[in-house]
C-alpha cells in the first residue's frame, strides 16, 4: 500500500531534503520517525529537493507500507515524536503507481526579503536594506514566461537530461518593511529560484536592464547570472497533484 505524506518543516537545523551521509536531512529525520512508528524500514521518496537550509510550508513524500495504517493516530504518534521544527499535517492513502516526484504538477516558492533590521526573523527572511526597484523586477518576472530553458539559473554541473521548465507565474510584492517573491512552474532546477531573486535584485538595484536579463536567460550561462540569496529567506509553499 502507497501513502502520500503532507508535511512542513523549517530547514535551520537540517541539510536540506535529501539524505546525506555526515549530516542531519529531514528525509532522514522522517525516515526514522516513520520506521520507529511502523516498526518497519521505510525509504521515503520526496517531491523534490530543498537545499541547506531551505523551509517548506508544504512538501509531499510517499512510502511503502504492507499494512493499512490508521491514519489520524498515525499523524498524532509523529508529530509526538518528532522534532519541533517539522510537522505532519496530513497522510493519503494513494494507488500503488502514484509518485510524490513525478505526478507533481506544479510547485510554487516564496522568497521573503525584509528591509530594516529585525532581531527576531534572520532565520526566516533575508535582510537587504539597499533600496530596490519593485517596478523594474515585475517586468523581469513578465520576462521570465516568454522563456522556457533556465540553464543560466541552475547549479553547475547538475545532472538533470533537460533545464526546461514551464513558469506560470512570478510576482514581487512589496508589503511595508517586508518585500515577497512568488514563483509556480511544472518544475525547478537546483538553485533555481535563488539566482533568479539574486539577479532581480541586481535588477532592481538598477544594475542589470531588461534587456540584459534576457540576454542572460538567452546565454544559457550561469556565470552571467546573478548571485544566489542566501537559503534562509526560501520557502516551498505549495505543492500540486491531480489527484488531490
Amino acid at each position: 500500500m502507497r501513502y502520500l505524506i503532507e508535511f512542513a518543516y523549517k530547514g535551520t537545523n537540517y541539510h536540506g531534503w535529501q539524505y546525506q551521509p555526515n549530516a542531519t536531512s529531514v528525509q532522514e529525520t522522517l525516515n526514522k520517525a516513520l520506521a520507529t512508528i511502523f516498526k518497519t524500514e521505510i525509504d521515503l521518496i520526496g517531491a523534490g529537493r530543498t537545499d541547506t537550509g531551505v523551509h517548506a510550508k508544504q512538501m509531499f513524500a510517499h512510502f511503502d507500507l504492507d499494512h493499512e495504517i490508521d491514519v489520524p493516530h498515525a499523524i498524532h504518534k509523529l508529530n509526538s515524536f518528532l522534532p519541533s521544527d517539522i510537522a505532519i499535517a496530513a497522510i493519503h492513502k494513494v494507488a500503488d503507481d502514484n509518485h510524490a516526484r513525478f505526478d507533481a504538477t506544479k510547485r510554487t516558492y516564496e522568497y521573503h526579503i525584509h528591509t530594516t533590521k529585525d532581531a527576531f526573523i534572520n532565520e526566516d527572511s533575508w535582510y537587504y536594506h539597499n533600496s530596490l526597484n519593485i517596478e523594474l523586477m515585475n517586468a523581469a518576472c513578465i520576462m521570465l514566461l516568454n522563456h522556457t530553458d533556465f540553464e543560466c539559473f541552475s547549479k553547475v554541473h547538475t545532472d538533470v537530461n533537460t533545464f526546461n521548465c514551464k513558469i506560470s507565474e512570478a510576482y514581487w510584492q512589496q508589503k511595508g518593511t517586508k518585500i515577497l517573491f512568488t514563483i509556480s512552474a511544472d518544475r525547478f532546477l537546483r538553485n533555481m529560484v535563488r539566482a533568479i531573486v539574486g539577479t532581480m535584485v541586481n535588477i532592481g538595484l538598477e544594475k542589470v536592464s531588461l534587456q540584459e536579463f534576457n540576454e542572460i536567460i538567452e546565454s544559457k550561462d550561469r556565470s552571467k547570472a546573478g548571485f544566489s540569496v542566501p537559503a534562509h529567506g526560501l520557502y516551498l509553499t505549495k505543492v500540486e497533484y491531480p489527484y488531490l
